[in-house]
């Protein structure tokens, strides 16, 4: 059938492992409706509450001594993936058992090469871990050299800054593995962001948006679709408003002209139009619609396809 990419929405995932294995199990039968039909299926998904959640425990511990020191942020990420590709491994495992479907799922822990020159780095905004008092965020600025900022009236939090893909260190390994026939689970979270100097790999802190990343790895391994799956089952014009439309399809250029008349949320369904417009470039379809409408949005009966 088809080369598929899916990229996840946070909806999809919970915020305790407990919530996010029950959340995965409804998770799964979606993504196993897409194999079933002979799709090869590579997986993507967001990580904010699961990196957050690591990286407030790693830093909790530190503060209180109870560990040497706090984990450096691109190794919450890489936790991050290993949990939960685990949970959606052995969700879709037993979805496809159930089915009789005789396929393996595999986890490729992936580093995203971003560029040390995105203005980006320039500009940190992507508010991540605990929240401080004013007073432990200004110790905490000066000892570490981290950005700290007031977040919406509820305390300080570090923010890190949040680049564009520029290549999947691990997409071969992606490509061999579905040219046997897997189901496989990458760029978690957006990928670990690494930047290359003096021929090495180097990790830093930073969130690379996980639509965007998903739109470069289906570049890369030359997918014939994008999915992005999101809470609502199309994008609409005028959001909120009366005038509200519901959108079955838009070309590049459409959505270029609704991006700058400010019809997409910055955060939320922007980034996914961004993504879907970077993809369709390509020459290929991106559709962006609901969970559970995933196997109807293919053929058309639901979400909204983005086309050159």
């Amino acid at each position: 059938m088809a080369k598929i990419v899916i990229a996840l929405g946070g909806n999809a995932l919970g915020n305790t492992p407990e919530e996010q294995l029950q959340l995965i199990t409804g998770t799964a039968t979606s993504i196993v409706d897409l194999i079933e039909q002979g799709n090869d299926v590579v997986i993507a998904h967001g990580n904010g509450p699961q990196v957050g959640m690591i990286n407030l425990g790693m830093s909790t511990a530190a503060e209180a001594g109870a560990i040497k020191a706090a984990m450096p942020f691109p190794e919450c990420g890489a936790m991050s993936q290993g949990y939960i590709g685990y949970h959606l491994q052995n969700g879709i495992r037993n979805e496809m058992k159930k089915r009789g479907i005789e396929k393996s799922v595999a986890t490729v822990v992936t580093q995203v090469v971003v560029d040390e020159k995105d203005p980006a780095f320039q500009k940190p905004t992507k508010p991540i871990g605990a929240f401080y008092t004013k007073e432990q965020a200004d110790r905490i600025a000066a000892e570490k050299g981290y950005t700290m900022v007031e977040d919406a009236g509820r305390g300080y939090r570090q923010v890190v800054p949040s680049p564009k893909p520029v290549d999947v260190v691990e997409k071969e390994v992606v490509k061999t593995l579905i040219s046997a026939g897997h189901v496989v689970i990458t760029v978690g979270g957006g990928g670990i962001p690494v930047i290359e100097k003096n021929g090495k790999l180097i990790g830093t802190p930073a969130v690379i948006d996980k639509d965007f990343a998903s739109a470069k790895l289906a570049e890369l391994i030359d997918a014939d679709m994008l999915i992005i799956l999101t809470a609502v089952d199309r994008v609409a014009i005028h959001w909120g408003k009366p005038e509200q439309k519901a959108l079955e399809h838009m070309t590049v250029a459409e959505a270029e002209q609704y991006c700058a008349e400010g019809h997409f949320a910055p955060g939320s369904m922007l980034p996914k139009v961004q993504a879907a417009m970077a993809f369709a470039r390509s020459g290929h379809k991106t559709i962006i619609a609901s969970l559970e409408n995933a196997k109807d949005a293919i053929v058309g009966k639901s979400g909204t396809a983005v086309t050159l």
